[in-house]
């Protein structure tokens, strides 16, 4: 047995992992020594080992569709950008990267870049998450610092979530917090959301803001913190500029604050109550500040209330932007966005741009701001960029208007594309295609959301012809003419570079300094632990930054922003304000969760929250599907009724792609709208039409083989299983089971049939011996059955008693049926967790005790809460 020490490829809380590997079996648990999880996973880390597999692997390089090798892929990818830059300059091309790629990476690409080639056209899918805080803190700091720890977590006596759903998107966190908030229920938890999320379930207020109202919100506190004399003159004084502008433009928004944030004035009031009470507040925000026109400001708003109140750089207080992806902070750090240079140096500062051309001894360096993402494919789209080079990312869902990035890609002369798997929606629109390294395989470092630098490991084999992104990069740069610029002889050696960079030319006027590690050995670096930044080669380490001020502006003063908060958006006839974000056991557009049967059993099908009252409006039935129509494109998702949604607004996750499901890329209804200063695509506000999707035949399908249509199905939607696949499918037209099974491609004669039941018109399994190979339930409505029961005896023998009950869909009196899945990691389902709290559990540690659920990552805990909470009334009566 081998055991390696790694980090999770996931979101951006960096999780230490342990992969141990015995007889090509891989076993994945949490790093108890780890700083960010002390051993702890959410549902996605605990699952990794069923993603690794080699199934749809792109094995080995692809030039026009055809299996290549690499000296002819790079020589064509070389060839190609150099005919590009000679007629028509640089700017003819681009990089479009990922918080996916390592650190090493993204390195040598922007180096390539933005040294070499000579344009800052190099952006990455991190301008989808997390650009409006890079700004921010750049307006406010002089730099992009995230200024505290998650111990000070674990230290603060309030925490305030702004737009974000931290249960679901960073779980081992939120457990962090909860685990403090056991032993101390002091600790105060507040959520601002426009839905209620299973995070705001367990919050001890829960503000439901408008979309868009989070800077009327923060600049009312700066009024309310003024009025009631918690400003701290003495901090503002020393090291804090712009207060009374700031203060003159909360103060003329306060009249509105009720209209613009949607919130009563007695809300209003106790939150800012709340938040002057409790000097030791931590405010975190994710998503739904930054995804938005106003999304810079949002950021500002909350940065001026700590800096009014000197509440920065000190344990237990602080603001905190907490990153969607496991290495967008290590992209940061080396430069990996459009407007940015290599070692948080500026792209406008000539002095910053003379520092990095010095050090790379680059024949040019970019002195403009390159093209941000939803640019970028707009300059691929009206013909300006030539050649694009795509790393470890899938625009053609992830962005906005994603149907006409596809159109981009249809049009571009030449398009590379560098992944893991063989089929994306991106990746089909590829000249060339080169096979790159995945999570178990690749090594390098990521940073994590509190400046924590890790390494990730590889510990399996490179599968075929895989290749590390900046191995194919430095090959690519060498046959364009750089040779002795990318001579790096492994990734050490990238990293050794990396550290030099940072430290060069410093002392101490740059936040980012890890010239500690500038000498670092190879044997060193493979046995690197974690460390947080600054590590400057002087020893000088800080943990938080500006407690004592020290800010990296020309007078080392903060800057506080005068915010005008903007006012609701009107709703327009007939359309819904379209929020979309992430579901808690699925990753971005499911290449990696799509593959493990553990990550698929939650929410295995792409769905869409609507408040009743709209629904009754729409004619729309739970369960029934739904056809959200902008941008001249249409997605049909399952609709799910509840009164978590406002009214108005709908919610739909970002995760489907088409080889998930028919129609279901939640990108092409996105609109292009983005904040002006970040370039950071509103993603949670964009305007869609609803309408009931009328189908008159349901089908539920299972199979031990992936389904191969012969007829494709108007609607459907496949997720992994422990021993196959399930399917939902629907169709337009009225069909018989026969028909649907024809459709379907199930050929062989059906071994039990039933074409009558109380909720079905029929049903069918087929077996192979005594073991169910596939089975097909139809219906005139959604069809209503337990998924579990059935999925579950796919690909097992098949007794005489459950071929009955399989054929009804429904288990027979005392028979274990587990109800539909609440905790991924082990398996428990809704009838279980009710079993258990009507046998007396009475709390979430008790359901744990009773079934299992809850005791793995904790993400279904807020939902076990739930459980409780029904039971409530039956215990009154």
């Amino acid at each position: 047995m081998t055991k390696t020490c790694t980090t999770c490829p996931y979101c951006g809380v960096g999780c230490g992992v342990i992969a141990e590997t015995q007889d090509d079996q891989v076993t994945i648990s949490g790093d108890p020594d780890h700083p960010a999880n002390f051993g702890r996973l959410c549902s996605k880390g605990s699952a990794l080992a069923e993603t690794i597999g080699p199934e749809d692997r792109l094995l080995y390089p692809e030039v026009h569709g055809k299996r290549s090798d690499w000296d002819l892929a790079l020589g064509l990818v070389a060839d190609q950008f150099k005919r590009a830059i000679e007629t028509h300059g640089p700017d003819a091309v681009a990089f479009y990267v990922s918080g996916q790629i390592l650190t090493e990476d993204y390195y040598v690409a922007n180096k390539l870049m933005k040294g070499f080639i000579g344009t800052a056209n190099i952006d990455t899918n991190s301008r989808l998450c997390m650009a409006s805080s890079v700004v921010g803190h750049k307006r406010a700091f002089g730099s992009d610092t995230v200024t505290g720890l998650y111990a000070d977590f674990e230290a603060a006596d309030q925490i305030v979530l702004v737009g974000s759903n931290l249960a679901w998107c960073h779980p081992v966190l939120f457990q962090r917090i909860m685990a403090e908030k056991e032993k101390r229920p002091d600790l105060r938890l507040i959520v601002i959301d426009p839905r209620r999320t299973r995070t705001a379930d367990v919050a001890d207020m829960w503000l439901p803001i408008l979309s868009d109202g989070d800077a009327a919100l923060f600049n009312a506190v700066l009024v309310h913190l003024q009025d009631a004399g918690f400003v701290d003159w003495d901090y503002v004084s020393k090291y804090v500029s712009g207060f009374d502008e700031a203060l003159a433009a909360a103060k003329s928004d306060l009249p509105h604050a009720e209209v613009k944030t949607g919130l009563t004035n007695e809300l209003l009031n106790r939150f800012s109550r709340s938040f002057i009470e409790r000097p030791k507040t931590v405010t975190i925000y994710s998503q739904g500040v930054n995804q938005s026109q106003h999304g810079t400001d949002k950021v500002n708003a909350i940065l001026n209330c700590h800096l009014a109140t000197g509440r920065i750089g000190k344990k237990g207080m602080g603001p905190f932007s907490i990153t969607g992806q496991p290495n967008a902070m290590g992209g940061r750090e080396v430069g990996g966005l459009a407007t940015m240079l290599a070692a948080h140096m500026d792209l406008d500062n000539p002095d910053h741009q003379a520092t990095v051309q010095e050090f790379w001894g680059s024949p040019r360096i970019a002195n403009k701001v390159g093209l941000k993402a939803v640019d970028m494919f707009d300059a691929v789209k009206s013909g300006r960029i030539k050649a694009i080079w795509i790393m470890g990312t899938n625009p053609v869902d992830s962005l906005p208007m994603a149907g006409a990035v596809e159109d981009a890609l249809k049009s571009c002369p030449f398009v590379v594309v560098s992944d893991v798997v063989a089929h994306t929606d991106s990746l089909r629109h590829a000249d060339v295609k080169l096979p790159s390294l995945a999570w178990g395989e690749k090594t390098g470092t990521v940073t994590n959301s509190e400046r924590r630098i890790s390494r990730q490991r590889g510990f399996l084999r490179a599968p075929g012809a895989a290749k590390a992104d900046w191995w194919q990069l430095t090959r690519v740069a060498k046959r364009m003419g750089f040779q002795d610029a990318f001579s790096f002889p492994n990734v050490a050696a990238v990293f050794r570079e990396h550290a030099a960079l940072s430290g060069f030319k410093n002392d101490g006027q740059r936040d980012f300094d890890i010239s500690a590690y500038a000498d670092i050995s190879d044997a060193d670096y493979e046995t690197m632990q974690p460390f947080i930044w600054p590590q400057p080669q002087s020893g000088h380490a800080k943990k938080r930054f500006f407690k004592d001020g020290g800010f990296y502006t020309p007078d080392t003063k903060a800057r506080m922003l005068p915010i005008q908060a903007p006012m609701p958006v009107e709703a327009k006839p007939n359309s819904f304000v379209l929020n979309s974000g992430r579901v808690r056991d699925h990753w971005h557009t499911m290449t990696r969760t799509g593959r493990s049967q553990t990550n698929s059993t939650h929410l295995a099908e792409p769905f869409c929250e609507i408040h009743p009252g709209d629904a009754a409006d729409l004619g729309i039935e739970p369960a029934s599907l739904v056809k959200l129509s902008a941008n001249g494109c249409d997605v049909i998702v399952r609709a799910l009724l509840t009164d978590r949604q406002r009214r108005g607004e709908v919610f739909v996750p970002i995760h489907w792609t088409d080889q998930f499901a028919s129609s279901a890329r939640i990108g092409q209804l996105v609109s292009a709208d983005r904040d002006p200063f970040s370039g950071q695509p509103a993603l949670k506000m964009s305007s869609v039409s609803v309408a009931r999707y009328r189908a008159k035949t349901f089908g539920f399908f299972i199979a031990t083989n992936a389904p191969k249509f012969a007829t494709e199905p108007d609607y459907w939607a496949l997720a992994k299983t422990d021993l196959g696949w399930r399917v939902e499918v629907a169709f337009k037209n009225a069909l018989s089971i026969n028909e649907v099974a024809e459709a379907l491609h199930i050929r062989r004669q059906a071994d039990l049939s039933v074409h009558a039941s109380t909720s079905l018109d029929g049903s069918r399994v087929w077996l192979d011996g005594d073991v169910l190979t596939a089975g097909l339930w139809v219906a005139r409505q959604p069809v209503a059955l337990s998924r579990s029961l059935v999925v579950a005896a796919l690909g097992r023998p098949l007794t005489d008693g459950l071929a009955m009950q399989l054929l009804s869909g429904r288990a027979s009196v005392g028979a274990p049926d587990k109800g539909a899945i609440i905790c991924a990691c082990e398996q428990v389902g809704a009838i279980e967790i009710r079993d258990a709290v009507r046998n007396g559990a009475n709390d979430i540690h008790a359901i744990g005790k009773a079934c299992g659920a809850g005791t793995n990552c904790g993400s279904c805990r807020s939902e076990l809460k739930a459980f409780l909470d029904e039971a409530i009334p039956i215990a009154a009566e």
